[in-house]
């Protein structure tokens, strides 16, 4: 067993640990929170021993890794001190709070041969998963478009940054895992409608090197949560439901030769079949830490990387700065 620790136990960070605890291969040996009664609460729920300091949880608790799980602004130090102790660590998205810092986590970790992994987790949603095996067996032939919707009421628990760069670090992501390439330039517009601090809508833009357009629309204004992701291309279209992990398949009759000119005007130029996969249906998080224990133990390839994280975070930042100047966000290819 892989002794683990929670760093920072609010709304995502009990999830991680009730998880934890349903794993055999994780022995919870920690949770710690800066709010004693939040930290008291949850150890005593999972009877786990609980610390109130980072550094003594550390140096007494002895973990092996740790699941790193508070305010953005705070990743960097708690994730270099859990790096310097000798710990892996998996920190929740976005890496860091600059571009800076997450390349400072990266050579730390690098220099240190720790696993450090960063929770992008819709990667681990079994729809994507399953979409991304059919993507690369070209079965929707070249991708011409990717549009994904990720919308809802505003969430309680954030603070300290806005919209963006709270929930564009998961499509971002997936764009660039599903498509395999780089954002040639994007352009966003945002919106301060119920936050007076912070952006709560946005649209944007995103062109790939490959010539696929990317659309991302998110929003803190929705008074029920909506996360789908549509691909388009040669084929036909994919349709993916994050929430209820469904995934469709909308076929471009022309594929097969049944486009019938009599029946085009009613049902539209090229409307084929819809299929719909079955899915066997899995908890992300469960999927995303068992992945982390795996690569701790050497047992399995990083899926998403300090770079992959970094990435993410410098097109966040993209898009914001295209929003705040009204201009388009040029990227230098490497």
């Amino acid at each position: 067993m892989t002794r683990i620790a929670v760093i920072g136990v609010g709304s995502m960070g009990k999830n991680h640990v009730r998880v934890y605890t349903e794993m055999p291969e994780a022995d919870l040996v920690a949770v710690v929170d800066a709010n004693p009664e939040t930290a008291e609460q949850v150890g005593r729920r999972y009877r786990v021993p609980i610390y109130t300091d980072v550094c003594e949880m550390l140096e007494k608790a002895q973990p092996e890794a740790v699941s790193i799980v508070v305010p953005t602004v705070e990743h960097f130090n708690v994730a270099k001190l859990a790096l310097e102790a000798g710990c892996h660590v998996l920190v929740e998205k976005p890496i860091a709070a600059t571009l800076e810092d997450a390349e400072k986590l990266i050579l730390t970790a690098d220099r240190l041969d720790r696993v450090l992994m960063v929770g992008h987790i819709e990667r681990f949603n079994p729809a994507i998963i399953e979409l991304k095996r059919r993507l690369d067996a070209g079965e929707l032939g070249q991708i011409f478009q990717i549009y994904a919707r990720r919308l809802g009421p505003f969430p309680a628990r954030i603070n300290d940054v806005g919209v963006v760069m709270d929930l564009a670090p998961h499509d971002l992501d997936i764009m660039r895992y599903l498509t395999g390439s780089e954002v040639v330039n994007i352009y966003a517009r945002t919106k301060h409608k119920i936050s007076s601090r912070q952006d709560d809508l946005f649209v944007g833009l995103i062109n790939f090197e490959d010539d696929t357009l990317g659309l991302l629309e998110i929003n803190w204004l929705t008074p029920t949560k909506i996360r789908e992701l549509y691909v388009t291309g040669m084929y036909g279209m994919f349709r993916v439901n994050y929430l209820t992990q469904d995934l469709y398949f909308y076929e471009n009759a022309e594929k097969n030769g049944s486009n019938w000119t009599t029946l085009s005007l009613l049902r539209g130029v090229s409307e084929g079949e819809v299929k719909q996969f079955a899915i066997r249906k899995k908890e992300p998080l469960r999927g995303e830490l068992e992945a982390f224990i795996a690569c701790v133990r050497g047992n399995r390839t990083q899926q998403v990387n300090g770079k992959d994280a970094q990435a993410a975070l410098g097109l966040a930042m993209g898009l914001l700065e295209s929003a705040n100047t009204g201009q388009v966000k040029e990227f230098a290819l490497q």
